[in-house]
C-alpha cells in the first residue's frame, strides 16, 4: 500500500517536474533549484517507503517470535505517520499546482 502511494506520488512529481523543466528557460540557477527540489522530494519519498518496509520487517519478526508487540506497534505507527505526511504533502503540491494554473498571465 505504501509502495503504491509512493509510486503514485513519485510519478505525479516526476510529471510535474518534467513540465516545469520544459517550460522554463534553461538557466543554471533555475535548473539547479529544480534539481535540488526534485532530489529533496525523492529523498522524502524514499524515507516514507523505507519506513513502511521497516514496519513490514518488524511484523514478520513478531510473527516469528523475534520481536515484541511494542516494536511492531511503534514501527506501524511510524509508517502510518509517514504515509499521512506524504498524503498531506501531495495534497498541498496539487493545490499549489492548481493555484498556479488558475493565475492569469
Amino acid at each position: 500500500m505504501i509502495d503504491r502511494a509512493a509510486s503514485s506520488l513519485s510519478q505525479f512529481a516526476s510529471a510535474a517536474y518534467g513540465r516545469i523543466e520544459r517550460s522554463t528557460a534553461s538557466g543554471t540557477d533555475a535548473s539547479s533549484g529544480l534539481s535540488s527540489f526534485g532530489a529533496t522530494l525523492q529523498g522524502a519519498l524514499q524515507g516514507a517507503v523505507d519506513t513502511g518496509h521497516q514496519a513490514d520487517q518488524q511484523t514478520v519478526a513478531a510473527l516469528n517470535g523475534e520481536a515484541s508487540l511494542t516494536d511492531v506497534v511503534t514501527a506501524v505507527s511510524r509508517a502510518q505517520l509517514a504515509l499521512q505526511t506524504t498524503t498531506v504533502i501531495r495534497d498541498r503540491v496539487v493545490q499549489a499546482y492548481q493555484d498556479i494554473m488558475r493565475m492569469s498571465i
